[in-house]
């Protein structure tokens, strides 16, 4: 079976969320020094404005669902790029504390709703030969974001500087918001989602679109999974039947976020800086780090469908459990700080090439078609909430202890190796509509 342009299209238009998602998430590494001075941020006031977007995303992410189910994924994705588009316009534009924390939470919205409609849509219109490295795509554009973020800081502050650059980084988003929002009219919308809503035509129609081989077995596997004939089509999530999926979605969210990897890219540039490198050195490093998480996240999306999912898990684990402890050593001990960019280059490259490039697919693909929404929503909410929690405590914690954070962050990657190890199914190249078989769900 070979890819239909169709279906590159429509994933790579959907995966766009993913670079503003990934640009909207870093690009505050960059300005951290410049909000701290221009509106005399303490510590905490500092942890709180990284968090309002995550605050956003948490309940971004448990509101998305509701819209993708009713008015379909990829109608719910236009407004995310709204969202986006206000957020870039008014943190830009900001005159006070209070305006900035607004428009920063309503970007945390887009934020949350893109990362749950996203990757769904694109697995629901991909074919399971292809899931893997398609839904992939929308973390390989995240991690694109991120080093467009990064380097797009560097440019800023070579080119614009001043007490005023960090306007400029957090408004530049919104030239790509705008572009996403008007690529979302030449994509067609999620056939599963088509025959939830009885439109068995139209869902035909972009099954034969994106290639799939076999369209009436499709489409009686989708309508099988939805309980299409007695009219079950949506269910509550929370029943004891769908126990397994949502303990597999809720961990591998967990720890996703308790590797530290986003507080690390937050705070990246203040973690340079107190390992003493300059601010036009530290933006470098940003970028070395950006590049790197961006490489290997395409060499797991070029692996993840034959390797497998549980695999990609259980390497990263131990790189990531290694280099955090390194990191940890270099701030407890205060010397070797030379090595402080190799480790944490290894650490994003293991992150990258695990759960950095597994944890959107693999929450795509444990819950069945009649529950995704709602379940896609509680593991990216279990993700965000995390995030946020990490984040804000992150630089108040590390006023009185610079190595604990990540000594914490290495033990947790040390416990999710022996939870993946032994709890995890493997995933890849099973139809969505026979994973619910393969867990155990009626």
């Amino acid at each position: 079976m070979t890819l239909r342009a169709a279906l590159v299209k429509s994933t790579i238009v959907a995966a766009l969320g993913g670079l503003l998602f990934g640009f909207d998430t870093a690009v505050i590494a960059g300005t951290t020094a410049g909000l701290t001075r221009t509106f005399t941020l303490s510590p905490w006031r500092l942890g709180f404005t990284v968090a309002i977007a995550l605050v956003g995303t948490i309940i971004g992410s448990m509101l998305a669902g509701i819209p993708g189910d009713r008015y379909g994924r990829r109608a719910s994705l236009r407004w995310m790029a709204i969202l986006y588009l206000i957020s870039a316009i008014g943190c830009a534009a900001a005159w006070s504390w209070p305006s900035l924390l607004v428009a920063r939470f309503i970007g945390g919205l887009g934020i949350g709703g893109s990362s749950v409609l996203g990757p769904m849509y694109i697995a629901e219109i991909s074919p399971a030969k292809w899931r893997g490295r398609l839904v992939g795509f929308f973390q390989f554009n995240v991690v694109a974001g991120i080093l467009i973020a990064y380097f797009s800081n560097y440019l800023i502050g070579l080119n614009v500087g001043g007490p005023e650059e960090w306007r400029w980084m957090l408004g530049v988003s919104g030239i790509p918001a705008l572009f996403f929002f008007l690529m979302l009219f030449v994509i067609p919308e999620s056939p599963r989602w088509l025959v939830q809503q009885n439109r068995v035509a139209d869902a035909r129609q972009t099954l034969e679109d994106i290639g799939e081989e076999n369209v009436d077995a499709e489409l009686q596997d989708i309508r099988r999974s939805v309980d299409y004939e007695h009219g079950h089509g949506r269910e509550p999530l929370f029943q004891h039947k769908y126990r397994i999926p949502i303990f597999l979605a809720v961990s591998v969210a967990m720890f996703n976020q308790l590797s530290g990897i986003n507080a690390i890219l937050y705070y990246l540039n203040d973690i340079f800086a107190r390992a003493g490198f300059s601010k036009v050195s530290g933006d470098l490093q940003a970028v070395l780090i950006g590049a790197t998480n961006l490489v290997f996240t395409i060499v797991a999306m070029s692996i993840i469908d034959r390797v497998g999912r549980k695999t990609l898990l259980l390497i990263g684990a131990v790189g990531t459990a290694v280099c955090l402890a390194g990191v940890a050593a270099i701030f407890l001990t205060g010397t070797h700080e030379g090595l402080l960019v190799w480790l944490l280059v290894g650490f994003i490259a293991f992150f990258g090439f695990s759960q950095g490039a597994v944890i959107w697919v693999f929450i795509s693909e444990v819950f069945p078609t009649r529950v995704r929404a709602s379940g896609q929503s509680l593991g990216t909410f279990t993700h965000w909430f995390m995030n946020a929690l990490i984040s804000w405590t992150f630089p108040i914690i590390a006023t009185y202890s610079r190595g604990a954070p990540f000594l914490v962050f290495s033990a947790m990657m040390i416990v999710q190796f022996f939870v993946v190890l032994g709890s995890y199914p493997e995933t890849k190249g099973v139809t969505l509509e026979d994973m619910q078989a393969k867990l155990g769900i009626a």
